[in-house]
């Protein structure tokens, strides 16, 4: 018998980005386009419903292109799309940006919160999160890995809270967008060479962005 083969999915480090900003990129586009030219409150509040509503729907599509096109769908893109369609929803009703704004904070704050109580425990909770597989990194460089990004989502919590009482909700989206993809790809980079120390294959280290955990809440 004749078995019939899976097409391969695609796996790329820049659909990887795609599927983890581009809902934010269309949070961001569609803000700027319903934003009014002058300081009118209720232009405003309509421009962040609108592009509320779109972050939703944007959000979705990546989810569902995240499972046809790489044929998965990681527990923290689930997690994150389940509080983006929440707080956002919650944003729509009640007519306040504060819960679009404040899921970032709580996302970040839970996975911080499970990765170190993780290590605290010996368990790396970051490759269950991820379901991925850096190719030789053993069982002590996934711990340290843990570990760092669980101090990392911690940082990126109170920056955004930093972020969203000291800026103006353009401004905030804005800073969103450019200053936590940056940091985040720095970030990844900057765990090269513990992860070499700890058995991953040196040629997966340019694909570790494939890999990265979901930060564009």
């Amino acid at each position: 018998m004749e078995t019939e083969t899976q097409p391969k999915k695609i796996k790329s480090g820049w659909l990887n980005v795609a599927i983890d900003y581009g809902p934010l990129i269309v949070f961001l586009v569609t803000y700027y386009w319903f934003a009014p030219d002058d300081e009118d409150a209720v232009g405003t509040l309509f421009a962040i419903i609108r592009s509320t509503g779109a972050f939703i729907l944007a959000a979705l599509i990546a989810l569902v292109a995240s499972k046809l096109l790489t044929g998965q769908v990681s527990r923290m893109l689930m997690l994150s799309t389940v509080l983006i369609v929440g707080f956002g929803g919650l944003t729509i009703l009640l007519r306040d940006p504060f819960y679009v704004q404040v899921k970032p904070t709580v996302l970040y704050v839970f996975f911080g919160v499970v990765l170190l109580v993780g290590w605290l425990r010996g368990k790396a909770f970051l490759q269950w999160l991820l379901e991925a597989a850096f190719e030789g990194l053993n069982e002590q460089g996934w711990l340290k890995l843990s570990r760092n990004w669980g101090f990392f989502f911690l940082f990126l919590a109170v920056l955004n809270e930093v972020l969203r009482l000291s800026l103006s909700f353009e401004s905030w989206l804005w800073a969103k967008l450019w200053v936590f993809m940056g940091l985040s790809f720095a970030f990844t980079f900057s765990q090269i060479p513990m992860l070499l120390r700890h058995g991953l294959d040196p040629e997966r280290k340019e694909g570790l962005v494939e890999e990265e955990p979901h930060t564009g809440a």
